[in-house]
Protein backbone atom coordinates (compact mmCIF):
# COMPACT_ATOMS: atom_id res chain seq x y z
CA UNK A 1 0.00 0.00 0.00
CA UNK A 2 1.64 3.53 -0.72
CA UNK A 3 2.11 5.18 2.14
CA UNK A 4 2.38 8.94 0.03
CA UNK A 5 -0.86 10.39 -1.89
CA UNK A 6 -0.27 10.84 -5.54
CA UNK A 7 0.61 14.38 -6.10
CA UNK A 8 -1.39 13.94 -9.84
CA UNK A 9 -4.88 13.44 -8.19
CA UNK A 10 -6.34 16.53 -8.74
CA UNK A 11 -7.10 16.89 -4.64
CA UNK A 12 -3.45 15.62 -4.06
CA UNK A 13 -1.88 18.64 -6.15
CA UNK A 14 -4.14 20.96 -4.42
CA UNK A 15 -2.75 19.50 -0.75
CA UNK A 16 0.97 19.97 -1.63
CA UNK A 17 0.26 23.50 -3.76
CA UNK A 18 -2.91 24.81 -3.36
CA UNK A 19 -3.53 25.83 0.82
CA UNK A 20 -2.60 28.59 2.54
CA UNK A 21 -1.07 27.04 4.93
CA UNK A 22 1.54 25.13 3.20
CA UNK A 23 2.14 27.59 0.90
CA UNK A 24 5.97 27.98 1.64
CA UNK A 25 6.17 24.37 -0.09
CA UNK A 26 4.86 26.20 -2.93
CA UNK A 27 6.97 29.42 -2.96
CA UNK A 28 10.29 27.17 -2.43
CA UNK A 29 9.09 25.07 -5.83
CA UNK A 30 8.74 28.17 -7.82
CA UNK A 31 12.22 29.84 -6.41
CA UNK A 32 13.39 26.63 -7.12
CA UNK A 33 11.82 26.67 -10.29
CA UNK A 34 13.15 30.44 -11.57
CA UNK A 35 16.34 30.15 -9.75
CA UNK A 36 18.39 32.92 -10.56
CA UNK A 37 15.35 34.88 -12.39
CA UNK A 38 13.51 35.45 -9.47
CA UNK A 39 13.10 34.97 -5.99
CA UNK A 40 9.36 35.34 -3.98
CA UNK A 41 9.15 35.77 -0.36
CA UNK A 42 5.62 35.86 -0.12
CA UNK A 43 2.37 35.09 -2.27
CA UNK A 44 -1.30 35.18 -2.16
CA UNK A 45 -3.75 33.02 -3.38
CA UNK A 46 -6.80 34.16 -5.35
CA UNK A 47 -9.80 33.14 -6.09
CA UNK A 48 -9.24 30.19 -8.83
CA UNK A 49 -12.36 31.17 -11.11
CA UNK A 50 -11.95 34.29 -13.14
CA UNK A 51 -15.26 35.51 -13.41
CA UNK A 52 -16.56 35.92 -17.06
CA UNK A 53 -17.05 39.52 -18.87
CA UNK A 54 -20.97 38.66 -19.91
CA UNK A 55 -23.22 36.85 -18.22
CA UNK A 56 -23.06 34.29 -21.18
CA UNK A 57 -19.54 33.52 -20.75
CA UNK A 58 -18.47 31.23 -18.80
CA UNK A 59 -15.85 31.38 -15.85
CA UNK A 60 -12.23 29.74 -16.22
CA UNK A 61 -11.14 27.64 -13.25
CA UNK A 62 -7.69 27.05 -12.49
CA UNK A 63 -5.81 24.73 -10.53
CA UNK A 64 -3.52 26.91 -8.53
CA UNK A 65 -3.76 30.95 -8.93
CA UNK A 66 -1.85 33.46 -7.00
CA UNK A 67 -0.09 36.57 -6.74
CA UNK A 68 4.03 37.37 -5.49
CA UNK A 69 4.96 39.74 -3.24
CA UNK A 70 6.41 41.40 -6.19
CA UNK A 71 3.11 41.87 -8.06
CA UNK A 72 3.38 38.88 -10.75
CA UNK A 73 0.78 36.56 -11.04
CA UNK A 74 1.76 32.86 -11.19
CA UNK A 75 -1.17 30.05 -12.97
CA UNK A 76 0.26 26.69 -12.03
CA UNK A 77 -1.82 23.96 -13.98
CA UNK A 78 -1.09 19.83 -14.05
CA UNK A 79 -2.25 18.30 -16.62
CA UNK A 80 -2.37 14.12 -16.52
CA UNK A 81 -4.64 13.79 -19.93
CA UNK A 82 -3.38 14.41 -23.16
CA UNK A 83 -4.59 17.52 -24.90
CA UNK A 84 -3.77 18.17 -28.58
CA UNK A 85 -4.09 22.07 -27.72
CA UNK A 86 -3.34 22.53 -24.50
CA UNK A 87 -0.35 25.27 -25.64
CA UNK A 88 -3.21 27.47 -27.10
CA UNK A 89 -5.49 26.73 -23.69
CA UNK A 90 -2.80 27.49 -21.59
CA UNK A 91 -2.11 31.12 -24.22
CA UNK A 92 -6.01 31.58 -23.65
CA UNK A 93 -6.25 31.36 -19.92
CA UNK A 94 -2.64 33.82 -19.51
CA UNK A 95 -4.05 36.25 -21.98
CA UNK A 96 -7.79 36.45 -20.09
CA UNK A 97 -5.65 36.96 -16.79
CA UNK A 98 -3.79 40.05 -19.22
CA UNK A 99 -7.22 40.92 -20.02
CA UNK A 100 -9.16 41.06 -16.87
CA UNK A 101 -5.81 43.46 -15.53
CA UNK A 102 -7.60 46.21 -17.65
CA UNK A 103 -9.44 48.77 -16.12
CA UNK A 104 -13.23 48.82 -16.23
CA UNK A 105 -15.13 51.93 -17.42
CA UNK A 106 -16.18 53.42 -20.79
CA UNK A 107 -14.39 56.83 -21.96
CA UNK A 108 -16.28 59.33 -20.75
CA UNK A 109 -15.42 57.88 -17.35
CA UNK A 110 -13.00 60.96 -16.70
CA UNK A 111 -12.19 59.57 -13.01
CA UNK A 112 -10.55 56.48 -14.83
CA UNK A 113 -7.13 56.71 -15.78
CA UNK A 114 -4.94 53.39 -17.17
CA UNK A 115 -1.73 53.23 -18.86
CA UNK A 116 -1.91 49.86 -19.71
CA UNK A 117 0.78 48.97 -17.55
CA UNK A 118 0.59 44.97 -16.84
CA UNK A 119 1.51 42.77 -14.21
CA UNK A 120 3.65 39.99 -15.51
CA UNK A 121 1.63 36.54 -15.70
CA UNK A 122 3.31 33.14 -15.77
CA UNK A 123 2.09 30.15 -16.48
CA UNK A 124 3.59 26.68 -15.32
CA UNK A 125 2.22 23.35 -16.68
CA UNK A 126 3.42 20.27 -14.78
CA UNK A 127 2.30 17.42 -17.54
CA UNK A 128 2.36 14.05 -17.00
CA UNK A 129 2.47 13.02 -20.40
CA UNK A 130 5.02 13.64 -23.71
CA UNK A 131 3.07 16.16 -26.28
CA UNK A 132 5.01 14.58 -29.08
CA UNK A 133 5.74 16.00 -32.03
CA UNK A 134 3.70 19.01 -31.21
CA UNK A 135 6.62 20.77 -29.03
CA UNK A 136 10.16 19.77 -28.71
CA UNK A 137 10.69 16.53 -26.71
CA UNK A 138 12.94 17.76 -23.86
CA UNK A 139 11.17 17.66 -20.13
CA UNK A 140 11.29 21.51 -19.88
CA UNK A 141 10.52 24.17 -22.28
CA UNK A 142 10.34 27.86 -21.49
CA UNK A 143 8.89 30.05 -23.44
CA UNK A 144 8.62 34.15 -23.84
CA UNK A 145 7.87 36.96 -26.10
CA UNK A 146 11.17 37.60 -27.88
CA UNK A 147 12.42 38.86 -31.05
CA UNK A 148 12.82 36.46 -33.53
CA UNK A 149 16.13 37.58 -34.47
CA UNK A 150 18.25 38.54 -32.10
CA UNK A 151 16.89 36.00 -29.57
CA UNK A 152 15.97 38.95 -26.84
CA UNK A 153 13.00 39.02 -24.61
CA UNK A 154 10.62 41.97 -26.25
CA UNK A 155 8.28 41.83 -22.98
CA UNK A 156 8.71 39.59 -19.77
CA UNK A 157 4.53 40.08 -19.41
CA UNK A 158 3.46 36.24 -20.97
CA UNK A 159 6.05 33.60 -19.46
CA UNK A 160 5.34 29.64 -19.98
CA UNK A 161 7.38 27.09 -18.57
CA UNK A 162 5.77 23.25 -19.65
CA UNK A 163 7.49 20.66 -17.80
CA UNK A 164 7.09 17.42 -19.13
CA UNK A 165 7.64 14.44 -16.81
CA UNK A 166 7.89 11.70 -18.35
CA UNK A 167 10.96 13.07 -20.09
CA UNK A 168 12.52 13.62 -16.87
CA UNK A 169 15.22 11.02 -16.91
CA UNK A 170 17.69 10.87 -13.84
CA UNK A 171 15.88 7.76 -11.81
CA UNK A 172 18.00 7.86 -8.70
CA UNK A 173 17.99 10.37 -6.24
CA UNK A 174 21.81 10.27 -6.05
CA UNK A 175 21.34 12.05 -9.53
CA UNK A 176 19.45 14.79 -8.92
CA UNK A 177 22.46 18.02 -8.71
CA UNK A 178 19.91 20.85 -6.91
CA UNK A 179 16.61 21.49 -5.40
CA UNK A 180 14.57 21.97 -8.77
CA UNK A 181 15.77 18.25 -9.78
CA UNK A 182 14.69 17.24 -6.31
CA UNK A 183 11.32 17.94 -6.49
CA UNK A 184 10.79 16.69 -10.13
CA UNK A 185 12.05 13.57 -8.93
CA UNK A 186 10.02 13.60 -5.82
CA UNK A 187 6.88 14.37 -7.59
CA UNK A 188 7.35 11.57 -10.40
CA UNK A 189 8.04 8.57 -8.09
CA UNK A 190 6.03 10.38 -4.59
CA UNK A 191 3.35 7.28 -4.84
CA UNK A 192 5.99 4.96 -4.80
CA UNK A 193 8.20 5.79 -2.26
CA UNK A 194 8.43 3.90 1.41
CA UNK A 195 10.27 7.24 2.61
CA UNK A 196 10.06 10.78 1.18
CA UNK A 197 13.92 11.36 -0.17
CA UNK A 198 16.03 14.72 0.75
CA UNK A 199 14.47 15.53 4.12
CA UNK A 200 18.56 15.91 5.32
CA UNK A 201 19.25 18.29 3.17
CA UNK A 202 16.14 20.56 2.94
CA UNK A 203 13.28 21.09 5.81
CA UNK A 204 10.97 22.08 3.02
CA UNK A 205 11.10 17.69 2.03
CA UNK A 206 10.77 16.84 5.63
CA UNK A 207 7.27 18.74 5.72
CA UNK A 208 6.19 17.87 2.28
CA UNK A 209 6.87 13.92 3.72
CA UNK A 210 4.55 14.97 6.80
CA UNK A 211 1.15 16.47 4.67
CA UNK A 212 1.21 13.56 2.21
CA UNK A 213 1.58 10.56 4.69
CA UNK A 214 -1.59 9.00 3.78
CA UNK A 215 -1.61 7.28 7.62
CA UNK A 216 -1.91 11.39 8.63
CA UNK A 217 -4.93 12.41 6.41
CA UNK A 218 -8.05 13.23 8.28
CA UNK A 219 -11.15 11.13 7.56
CA UNK A 220 -12.74 14.09 5.38
CA UNK A 221 -8.83 13.98 3.53
CA UNK A 222 -9.14 10.50 2.93
CA UNK A 223 -12.08 10.57 1.74
CA UNK A 224 -11.61 13.33 -0.58
CA UNK A 225 -8.52 11.94 -1.57
CA UNK A 226 -9.77 8.54 -2.36
CA UNK A 227 -12.64 10.07 -4.67
CA UNK A 228 -9.78 11.97 -6.33
CA UNK A 229 -7.87 8.81 -7.07
CA UNK A 230 -11.32 7.45 -8.24
CA UNK A 231 -10.99 9.78 -11.28
CA UNK A 232 -6.99 9.66 -12.03
CA UNK A 233 -7.36 5.69 -11.77
CA UNK A 234 -10.89 5.96 -13.88
CA UNK A 235 -8.79 8.24 -16.86
CA UNK A 236 -5.66 5.56 -16.78
CA UNK A 237 -8.37 2.52 -17.14
CA UNK A 238 -9.75 5.01 -20.35
CA UNK A 239 -6.67 4.68 -21.70
CA UNK A 240 -5.73 1.33 -21.43
CA UNK A 241 -9.05 0.30 -22.00
CA UNK A 242 -8.79 1.96 -25.15
CA UNK A 243 -5.42 0.45 -26.21
CA UNK A 244 -6.96 -3.11 -25.53
CA UNK A 245 -10.29 -2.49 -27.34
CA UNK A 246 -8.04 -1.14 -30.42
CA UNK A 247 -5.56 -4.31 -30.97
CA UNK A 248 -9.04 -6.22 -31.38
CA UNK A 249 -11.02 -3.41 -33.74
CA UNK A 250 -8.06 -1.77 -35.03
CA UNK A 251 -5.97 0.67 -32.69
CA UNK A 252 -7.45 4.06 -34.16
CA UNK A 253 -11.21 3.12 -33.75
CA UNK A 254 -10.58 1.24 -31.25
CA UNK A 255 -8.90 4.13 -29.09
CA UNK A 256 -11.72 6.54 -30.26
CA UNK A 257 -14.87 4.37 -29.47
CA UNK A 258 -12.95 3.21 -26.25
CA UNK A 259 -12.11 6.30 -25.21
CA UNK A 260 -15.65 8.19 -26.18
CA UNK A 261 -17.46 5.93 -24.00
CA UNK A 262 -15.16 5.78 -20.18
CA UNK A 263 -15.16 9.56 -21.07
CA UNK A 264 -18.94 9.55 -21.09
CA UNK A 265 -19.39 7.27 -17.83
CA UNK A 266 -16.65 9.79 -16.59
CA UNK A 267 -18.47 12.39 -16.88
CA UNK A 268 -22.00 11.12 -15.94
CA UNK A 269 -20.28 10.41 -12.75
CA UNK A 270 -19.00 13.62 -12.51
CA UNK A 271 -22.39 15.08 -12.84
CA UNK A 272 -24.16 12.63 -10.44
CA UNK A 273 -21.41 14.19 -7.84
CA UNK A 274 -22.44 17.67 -8.77
CA UNK A 275 -19.22 18.77 -10.11
CA UNK A 276 -18.69 22.10 -12.11
CA UNK A 277 -18.71 22.37 -16.26
CA UNK A 278 -15.28 23.39 -16.38
CA UNK A 279 -13.81 20.68 -14.09
CA UNK A 280 -16.25 17.90 -16.17
CA UNK A 281 -14.89 19.42 -19.65
CA UNK A 282 -11.23 19.53 -18.46
CA UNK A 283 -11.08 15.65 -16.98
CA UNK A 284 -12.71 14.28 -19.92
CA UNK A 285 -12.07 16.48 -22.62
CA UNK A 286 -15.84 16.29 -23.54
CA UNK A 287 -17.55 19.42 -25.03
CA UNK A 288 -20.16 21.53 -23.03
CA UNK A 289 -22.46 20.34 -25.87
CA UNK A 290 -22.04 16.61 -25.17
CA UNK A 291 -22.26 16.80 -21.45
CA UNK A 292 -25.58 18.40 -21.40
CA UNK A 293 -26.74 15.48 -23.38
CA UNK A 294 -26.22 13.21 -20.48
CA UNK A 295 -28.13 15.37 -18.31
Amino acid sequence: MPRFINPFSDWGFKKIFGQEINKDLLIKFLNDLLDGEHHITDLVFKDKEQQPEAADMRGIIYDIYCSTDKGEHIIVEMQNRYQPFFTDRSIYYASRDIVNQGVKGTVSDTHIKWDYRLAPVYTVCLLNYDVGAHTPTKFRTDIALMDMKDKTVFSDRLRFIYLMLPLFTKNEEDECENDFERWIYILKNMSTFERMPFQARNAVFKKLSEITDIAALSKDEREKYDESLKVLRDYHATLEGAVMLGEEKGLAKGRAEGMMQRQLDIAKMMLEDGEPMAKIMRYTGLTEEEIEKLK
